[in-house]
């Protein structure tokens, strides 16, 4: 087993891997910006060490600094988390270099499944479905068009090397088709450093359902189970839950094997998530996440596998000891994303200093954050702050729970999307599990969050002023004779007639 993890990486996923890694008898370094010297994970590692300034291409992503750091401090493993270097078959290739364990797949594993074009052209090979689209990246914006001809519009423009929604492009009709090819060509290139891009069929109204597959470096791969996530905003999730309500038992066992299978034919070990979009019955393949998933904990919660001290030990060479007849699923998880960002102004980053914050803790409740009071949360990160998760025997249980958390969920001096979480939650289509990835602008959540948000308002004027003129009357007397008048006489003892 490893003495020495570094993990490259910061907020709450940092504490995550700190912590699994702690209670494994792990020692672990922290690395980070100027921004994050404060940071919680900082404090709770065994040392730490600074990169840099806080732009990420100036610490998070500097492959030099990170190996540096881990050879200076000893360091036998490096946990990427999720987001930065997690996906970087380079990084994977020099920590390998090093003579430093890469917690993670293969970088050839990640070159495979990780690259949206390459990973659609296995799934072909292997029989797994996928849309209509083009056989592989597109030379030109002439190329594009005959795709789409060929399977009618609309159509997505994807890049090969994307993620987060970032390189995608809708296009409705071929007039539009030139422009959103260098548009999408160009975000790409700058985002990810390559501008390939692909053409599929844009499945209007699907359901974003993936699965978490886990496999040891001796060639035994599983899955855990499916996790819907398609409550989205510009492709990026905000709320996920597991197991899907739109699945039986049978669709899940197709869909489980059907990830499994593509993991093994790429090569795949340790933890990594198959995507598909699930429409009119039909599944398909939508890319891999060659990492671990930001909402992993959903999984764990019904499963009761611990996903990181697992890809810890297969990292180490341990056999993975569980078998698919293992894996049961128990009850039924929720997970809201709390993020730092005001979704009545376009879901606008809002960093800034946390004057406040409470956690609930309550029975189901579990909490993954990085936030402290007095914490101030940069502009130059991803906005999530913490992951509320909530599980239940039951998804209507589950749901109880996390509206009943985050009605007791503070976060101050800051915009966050936690009203809009309780929207959600009360949601009537919510509810009964009638879910898509155009699930927000069609329940019309942004303005019931905005209504809701003036009644707040509303009602903590309305306080205000009552409070005011009850204290304007106590000033003159009036308050004291009011007190007075509703003092209950002294209680009688139980015994007395």
């Amino acid at each position: 087993m490893f003495e020495r993890i570094l993990v490259a990486n910061r907020g709450e996923i940092a504490l995550r891997v700190m912590k699994a890694a702690t209670e494994m008898g792990i020692e672990t370094i922290a690395v980070h910006s100027d921004a994050d010297e404060r940071a919680p994970h900082v404090k709770i590692a065994t040392s730490a060490v600074r990169l840099g300034p806080a732009p990420p291409a100036e610490s998070y992503l500097r492959i030099d600094l990170i190996l540096q750091a881990a050879e200076r401090t000893g360091c036998d493993s490096i946990h990427p988390g999720y987001g930065f270097l997690s996906e970087n078959a380079m990084f994977a290739r020099a920590c390998g270099k090093a003579g430093i364990k890469f917690i993670g797949p293969s970088p050839e594993a990640m070159e495979v499944l990780g690259d949206k074009v390459r990973a659609r052209a296995l799934a072909i090979r292997e029989g797994v479905p996928v849309a209509p689209g083009s056989d592989g990246a597109l030379a030109d914006p002439a190329e594009a068009e005959r795709v789409a001809a060929r399977i009618g519009y609309p159509v997505i423009l994807k890049a090969a090397a994307g993620g987060g929604g970032m390189g995608m492009r809708i296009v409705r009709d071929g007039s539009e088709i030139g422009a959103m090819f260098d548009a999408a060509s160009s975000q790409a290139a700058a985002a990810f450093g390559n501008g390939s891009v692909f053409i599929e069929k844009f499945l209007e109204r699907p359901r974003h359902i993936e699965v978490q597959v886990l496999g040891d470096e001796k060639g035994h791969l599983i899955h855990l189970g499916e996790r819907e996530c398609s409550i989205q905003r510009r492709h990026q999730k905000l709320l996920e839950e597991a197991p899907s309500p739109a699945l039986g038992q049978a669709q899940r066992s197709d869909l489980g094997e059907l990830a499994v299978k593509l993991a093994k034919a790429g090569g795949y070990t340790n933890a990594g998530t198959m995507e598909f979009l699930y429409s009119n019955g039909r599944f398909n393949f939508n890319e891999m996440n060659t990492r671990l998933q930001v909402e992993h904990p959903v999984t764990e919660m019904v499963t009761g596998v611990d996903i990181v001290k697992w890809q810890i030990r297969i990292a180490a060479g341990e056999p993975l000891t569980l078998h698919q007849r293992d894996i049961r699923t128990d009850g039924h998880a929720i997970e809201c994303r709390i993020n730092a960002e005001d979704p009545l102004n376009d879901f606008r980053p809002s960093p800034g200093r946390v004057t406040r914050y409470s956690a609930p803790s309550m029975p189901g409740i579990r909490i993954d954050s990085a936030i402290v009071e007095g914490l101030d949360v940069p502009s130059h990160y991803d906005g999530l702050v913490a992951k509320v998760i909530a599980w239940g025997p039951t998804r209507p249980e589950a749901a109880a729970r996390m509206r009943a958390a985050l009605g007791s969920f503070t976060l101050s001096g800051l915009p966050s999307n936690v009203g809009f979480h309780r929207v959600i939650l009360a949601d009537e289509a919510f509810l009964k599990g009638d879910l898509s990835t155009r699930f927000i602008e069609e329940r019309g959540i942004i303005e019931r969050t905005r209504l809701e948000e003036e009644k707040r308002v509303g009602s903590s004027r309305q306080r205000a002023a009552l409070i005011a003129a009850a204290l304007a009357v106590g000033g003159r007397g009036g308050l004291g004779a009011a007190h007075h008048s509703h003092t209950l006489p002294p209680r009688r003892s139980r015994e007395a007639p």
